[in-house]
Formats: structure tokens, sequence, C-alpha cells
């Protein structure tokens, strides 16, 4: 399987990844991560916060943009140059997130594509929104 080339890569072009997040997905995130912040993963902590509960990271929902990057669009072969990020809203265990990429602006002379990305819930919500830019396989 490769990703495509950057001429087979248009403008407006998108892929998208749908992932419904477990307390297992945000526990195993937690012991890879390192980040065992109790928002995550003490509801007794978490029910006094701001969400009134606990929360999945969100790098996790922002890890499934990776996702859709590395395996669709563009797609095996890509290298990740860099990612900006907005968490805008929680996600809570047995959200659906779908995760999309969509090409925004392509740099031939560079082999390079910048790439609107964001996560959206199950009810419509944006809960992460970005920028990607990478480098297509030759």
């Amino acid at each position: 399987m490769l990703g495509f080339k950057i001429s087979e890569l248009t403008i407006g072009q998108k892929a998208s990844f749908t992932k419904t997040i477990s307390e297992t997905d945000v526990y195993l995130f937690a012991g890879i991560s390192g980040d065992i912040n109790p928002a995550h993963l003490n509801e007794d902590y978490a029910k006094n916060t701001f969400f009134k509960g606990r929360i999945a990271h969100g790098m996790l929902s922002a890890s499934l943009i990776s996702a859709v990057i590395g395996v669709q669009l563009p797609g095996p072969g890509t290298i990740y140059s860099s990612q900006t990020l907005n968490f805008l809203a929680p996600v809570h265990f047995g959200d659906t997130i779908t995760a999309t990429a969509e090409i925004d602006e392509i740099f031939p002379e560079k082999n390079r594509v910048s790439l609107k990305t964001y996560c959206i819930n199950q009810d419509g919500t944006v809960v992460t929104k970005g920028e990607a830019l990478v480098l297509p396989r030759k």
C-alpha cells in the first residue's frame, strides 16, 4: 500500500477516520504517553472539575488526525513535518470522533502539502482544529 505522490493530490481533497473513544483507549493512552492526569483517570477527582467527569486526553483525539495522514491522505510514506492544534471542546468516554484532513495548499517545488485538520464528535461539535504540513512520498 502506497500513499499519494504530490502530483496525485488536489486542493480540497480530503479523507476521514472515525473511532469511538473507550475507557480502555484512555487508559492505554495514559500508559503510552505517561499522562496520568486525574482528569482522565479518576472519576472522583474529575467530577469536581469544569467538565464534571473524566475526559479523554486532547492528544488522543489529535492522534486520530495522524491516522488519517499516515494511512489515507497523503497516506503511507508521508512524513509529518508540523501540526498546530486548538482543543475546542472535551472528548468524553463513549464519544465517536471523526478526524478529517483536507488539502489546503500544495507546494510541488518543495514536495510539501498543507492540510486543514479537525475532529468532530457525534453531535457535530468541533473538538479539535488545526493545520498540518506534510511531505508526501516521492
